[in-house]
């Protein structure tokens, strides 16, 4: 398989819509990050995604599915060599592990017949931050594996993927497990004593009743802001990895407001959750939360998954921070 994977592309077909070696271009750089909240100097990240897609908005290369895309990782430095890119024009995005959001590089990126090498500026990624970090649940890795996972209901268990892959997320039924676990109401999450290990179930998943009557979850999470700062805006930077027939409301401190604080509208075909999975499409969303909606003291955040079509209906959580009002350094 190796020598296979070196000898790519091959130089032996005679197609005409074959590309060869000669023909096809390579890109090579470094990408770092800029999080002034995380360290005062550039971050070298270690092993980011990037890669060329055809152009389109940020993320688009996710549901991109015509034309060619030409991935790696960057090694412990930041740098990275994109080898065998078909001539054509691209964008060239990329994603950090640790990090949130989407990067995508301002121009456009064409690859001539023949040209050898393409090499870009030192790269540098903004991930999205309003200011420093109060609380955070999750790491932002665009999957859930880190949280919660049951262990399934006997007669539904596979050997097979927990002894060979200790992976216990790929088990039929577990979104049912939910409802077993919490009979008498739904998952509290606090702050500064609640552990997203052991404590956040891996799917915001609908509730089962007799004969599958579906209740819509109510998860929330308790924090206390002891330094409340007037006038100001928090923010809720909010990332999910997997969406199927969902809508994600948010209420501050009155989970019953007619009206939530924000919605994320109806979202996501990704089935996931049916598919025993742990992560789809990635989807990024920031909210501004004015302080005169927070109190001196407890304060609760409510997300409430407002469809309940089925019991696959709902979202997978990838990384949930709440940052304070931005700082005058």
């Amino acid at each position: 398989m190796l020598i296979e994977t070196e000898n790519w592309p091959y130089d032996f077909p005679l197609s005409e819509d074959f590309v060869l070696a000669d023909q096809r271009g390579t890109v090579s750089d470094r990408l770092l990050v800029s999080d002034s909240y995380l360290s005062k100097t550039l971050v070298t990240p270690n092993s980011t995604f990037i890669g060329l897609a055809a152009p389109g908005d940020v993320g688009s290369w996710q549901i991109e599915n015509k034309g060619y895309q030409f991935w790696t990782q960057t090694d412990s430095e930041g740098y990275f060599l994109i080898n065998n890119i078909i001539p054509e024009n691209y964008c060239l995005y990329a994603w950090v592990p640790g990090f949130i959001g989407d990067y995508k590089y301002k121009d456009y990126i064409y690859i001539n017949p023949g040209m050898i090498h393409f090499m870009l500026y030192t790269l540098v990624f903004n991930p999205p931050r309003s200011g420093p970090t109060l609380w955070e649940i999750g790491i932002p890795d665009r999957t859930a594996a880190e949280f919660f996972i049951p262990n399934p209901q006997p007669k539904f268990e596979d050997q097979f993927y927990i002894a060979h892959y200790k992976e216990k997320f790929r088990q039929y039924g577990l979104w049912d497990c939910y409802t077993e676990i919490y009979t008498n109401g739904d998952l509290v999450y606090t702050i500064g004593s609640s552990n997203y290990q052991t404590d956040w179930f891996f799917a915001h998943v609908n509730r089962y009743t007799y004969k599958y009557v579906h209740k819509h979850l109510l998860p929330f999470r308790l924090f206390t802001l002891y330094a409340l700062t007037d006038s100001s805006n928090y923010t809720l930077q909010l990332a999910l990895t997997s969406a199927n027939e969902a809508e994600l409301q948010i209420r501050i401190n009155d989970q019953y407001a007619d009206v939530p604080h924000f919605s994320t509208g109806s979202i996501g075909r990704d089935n996931m959750i049916a598919r025993h999975g742990i992560h789809g499409l990635y989807r990024m969303y920031t909210v501004d939360i004015p302080s005169n909606f927070l109190a001196s003291g407890t304060n609760v955040i409510f997300l409430k998954q407002s469809r309940g079509s089925s019991h696959w209906s709902g979202v997978m959580y990838d990384y949930i921070r709440l940052e304070g009002p931005p700082s005058n350094d």
